[in-house]
């Protein structure tokens, strides 16, 4: 995110000496994307983060397809994902395709035995159910409710949850993630007409410096695979760092919809963007106020994107038989639409409460069984009048 930040202590003058007390150097450490050209944070360690004690065992946890080639539309009951205790077992992914994959995660316990760290994507969480802290190397972001937790990759951090009821939706992103460009000027600053600004995120916040050294367990997920690396210090011993790659929380309830006389088109729901799909928040929201307009949106084919909705709450105007933490999947290809009765049954209304994720791919996604297991099996004939 294009927005400069800098916690605890650090030189005046980057790659120069930084002495500790005792007059030892600090460690200094650039955490960048996209070579030396991308976003990235200057950190200042108390040890060096390089020093590997052992490389233990390696999982596979790559995702297998059991639907590789999908024509249907289907709809996902999420909330039957059962929980477990640790969080990576709890995350189990439903759909994917070579740029990103979706997860649903439901964990009970925090994360105190081990740190993670994902190599390979950024991790956008959003917050269904729970409240606690990300804790990560460069500082910690408390949760809530409604809330996205961005996490660049490479970050080292660990879940601190307050209770054991927790929902996670997890978008695993090959691609790099921002917010929507034509949202921002060109030195990065979000415009008047954005649907949220810089006020809106949760920096990271609280800079705890651990001076530890031991055995410390880091799983690290490269390629499809969970290594498990021992460390001989602790990996949270940063003094202070400052820069523009570092993790960062939205909540949902922050975004202001943008609204018209007239339907508007699913983009004015952006909130992420990638080279490979996008994010998009409903929100509660005024509906069309043409004296003619029908609020419900109209039928439309996906030609080019493969269209997930994640319901998270309120009244679904535009479905039937929807309940909250349920998943519908429209394949690019085949047009979807409301169903039977809600096209009509939405003129003159004034507002809607919904609250729902969408993502939208531009490669088409796979299933995995774990979606087949918690596919309702008829909803792509639901149009049927």
């Amino acid at each position: 995110m294009p927005l400069y930040h800098k916690l605890g202590k650090m030189p005046q003058k980057r790659h120069t000496q930084f002495k500790k007390e005792d007059g030892s150097l600090h460690y200094e450490q650039l955490f960048g994307t996209i070579g030396f050209d991308g976003m990235s944070s200057l950190m200042y360690h108390l040890h060096r983060p390089t020093q590997v004690k052992e490389v233990g065992k390696t999982l596979d946890i790559a995702p297998r397809a059991a639907v590789q080639y999908n024509i249907k539309s289907r709809l996902l009951k999420g909330l039957n994902i059962l929980p477990e205790d640790d969080y990576l077992q709890s995350r189990k992914t439903i759909l994917f395709n070579s740029d990103v994959h979706l997860t649903l995660a439901a964990p009970k316990k925090s994360m105190t035995a081990y740190f993670y760290k994902n190599t390979d994507a950024d991790e956008l969480l959003f917050v269904h159910q729970g409240t606690g802290t990300l804790k990560t190397l460069l500082g910690e972001i408390p949760f809530e409710y409604g809330d996205y937790l961005l996490i660049p990759r490479g970050m080292i951090y660990q879940m601190e949850f307050d209770t054991e009821d927790n929902r996670l939706l997890i978008t695993e992103s090959y691609h790099p993630i921002y917010t929507p460009k034509r949202y921002r000027n060109w030195f990065g600053q979000h415009l008047e007409h954005s649907p949220f600004c810089e006020r809106d995120f949760k920096l990271p916040q609280n800079l705890r410096t651990h001076d530890e050294q031991g055995e410390f367990l880091i799983k690290v997920k490269k390629q499809g695979q969970l290594h498990h690396m021992v460390y001989a210090t602790h990996p949270f011993d940063v003094v202070g760092w400052d820069g523009y790659n570092y993790p960062y929380g939205f909540s949902i309830h922050n975004f202001e919809p943008i609204t018209g006389r007239v339907h508007q088109p699913p983009p004015v729901h952006q909130t992420f963007e990638t080279a490979a799909f996008v994010v998009c928040s409903f929100c509660p929201r005024l509906y069309d106020y043409h004296p003619e307009a029908i609020p419900a949106p109209y039928n439309h084919s996906n030609i080019d994107s493969d269209e997930v909705l994640y319901y998270v709450d309120g009244d679904f105007m535009s479905r039937k038989g929807i309940d909250k933490g349920y998943i519908s999947l429209h394949p690019a290809g085949i047009p979807h639409g409301p169903h039977p009765g809600t096209y009509e049954a939405s003129i003159g209304k004034k507002g809607t409460e919904e609250l729902a994720v969408m993502v939208d791919t531009f490669k088409p996604l796979q299933l995995t069984q774990t979606a087949l297991d918690i596919d309702d099996g008829q909803y792509y004939q639901s149009w049927l009048e």
